[in-house]
């Protein structure tokens, strides 16, 4: 997905039944140069988002006519569009069933405009750009993704092969909060989803090697009880 042409107008679909949130999600967006679209049902979105071509979808997850996982299941059946759930569930559960089902991030209810551009921007940054960009760097830490090299401050960090693909999958999607059961899926494979204790331990080892304070880390951070997120990336290189 590329971004619109100067003179195209960039659409922000948001797919919302309440006008007041409705009301508080459009000046921040069009603070942002986007033109917003308005949609009260999931009926009326998936419409929008198939004739307006959003550049970004907020979809809440309660809607008067069907739940707004089945809104994403059927957008997703055609589009990469990237989507943030507004949410007013607090489950993990639900969290998680989103992010598996085909949403890029979410954020709760209620939420203020710097988180709510915060995760717009991280959104649509992990659908337009590259995932194969050689370098990337946050904070002190650097990696070559070409060559497979790692470095903080400097100086090389030797990670063993689970760690760097653990390390390379966030990175890919810098950003993004991951769920526990895509990053166990990418790392270790389809049969050890269910393995939470792999990401503790290896999560740990990377935090040891890479933060400055392993306590509180400042790049590989935690969403609690549904993934992990790397802390946006510095530059691409």
């Amino acid at each position: 997905m590329s971004e619109s042409p100067a003179n195209v107008p960039r659409v922000a679909l948001i797919i919302e039944d309440e006008a007041g949130i409705r009301r508080f999600l459009r000046p921040a967006l069009e603070s942002q140069g986007f033109t917003c679209v308005e949609a009260m049902t999931g009926n009326e979105g998936i419409a929008h988002a198939a004739t307006r071509a959003p550049e970004i979808i907020l979809l809440d997850l309660g809607l008067p006519d069907m739940d707004g996982l089945e809104v994403m299941r059927r957008i997703r059946e055609w589009s990469t569009v990237p989507i943030v759930v507004l949410t007013a569930r607090g489950k993990e559960r639900e969290k998680i069933d989103a992010l598996d089902g085909g949403a890029d991030d979410y954020v709760t209810k209620p939420f203020s405009v710097l988180e709510l551009l915060a995760r717009v921007r991280a959104a649509r940054r992990y659908r337009t750009e590259p995932d194969d960009a050689p370098v990337l760097t946050s904070g002190s830490l650097r990696i070559d993704m070409a060559r497979r090299r790692v470095s903080v401050r400097g100086t090389a960090v030797s990670l063993t092969p689970i760690e760097y693909r653990l390390l390379s999958t966030l990175a890919r999607h810098a950003g993004r909060v991951l769920t526990h059961e895509f990053l166990l899926r990418e790392v270790w494979g389809p049969s050890s989803t269910d393995q939470r204790h792999y990401l503790r331990v290896y999560m740990a080892q990377l935090r040891q090697k890479l933060e400055a304070d392993p306590s509180r880390p400042t790049v590989l951070m935690t969403d609690p009880g549904v993934g992990y997120r790397m802390a946006d990336p510095e530059t691409r290189a």
